[in-house]
């Protein structure tokens, strides 16, 4: 077995998978959004608003770079969690793509929109904060006004990822284990 590279919009549950999927096949499991935050002293999301898009790309292509030449060094297999925005960083993916199998994780539109709604908070002048990047910029008033940010993002996400992946897994509203269960089943086969 090779790698197993998660992808999915943000709040599909790679970082959740790739740790149950490491205990399940007895592997480790590496978070490209740790590794950038270890490189760089910043989380994505502080390189993000502190440099915008092209600065987290950067540093998103340097951390999947990096964690290719260990794995490709050591022949260690792994549990890859990426972050939500891989499908648009070409060289991130180029990176980690020969490690082995690119799996998208494709959460319900609901659900993941339920997820970013549940961490916002709003704020007594109105509007919210600690929104994704792609929503605040549009400066969002209602949770109504969320969400129809949401979905079209979710749309063209769903589709970049889809082309991207080898194999596409269904989160469906199955339990957190089932689904590891269902990956693991999946990248076996």
């Amino acid at each position: 077995m090779d790698c197993v590279i998660l992808m999915g919009i943000k709040h599909c549950g790679k970082s959740t998978q790739a740790r149950l999927l490491s205990q399940r096949l007895g592997i480790a499991s590496y978070d490209t959004d740790d590794i950038i935050t270890d490189m760089t002293g910043k989380s994505p999301r502080e390189i993000y608003q502190s440099g915008g898009k092209e600065a987290f790309k950067a540093a998103e292509t340097a951390a999947c770079r990096q964690l290719a030449s260990r794995l490709s060094e050591s022949g260690e297999q792994a549990v890859i969690a990426t972050g939500g925005g891989i499908c648009c960083n070409e060289e991130a993916l180029s990176a980690l793509r020969p490690l082995g199998r690119l799996v998208f994780l494709n959460a319900p539109e609901k659900a993941a929109a339920d997820r970013i709604i549940r961490e916002a908070r709003e704020l007594a002048q109105g509007g919210f904060e600690n929104l994704p990047a792609y929503i605040a910029a549009k400066s969002p008033r209602t949770i109504l006004e969320i969400r129809s940010i949401f979905h079209d993002f979710y749309m063209e996400r769903t589709s970049l990822y889809s082309r991207a992946a080898d194999i596409t897994v269904d989160m469906g509203r199955a339990g957190k284990e089932e689904n590891a269960a269902k990956i693991a089943a999946l990248v076996a086969g």
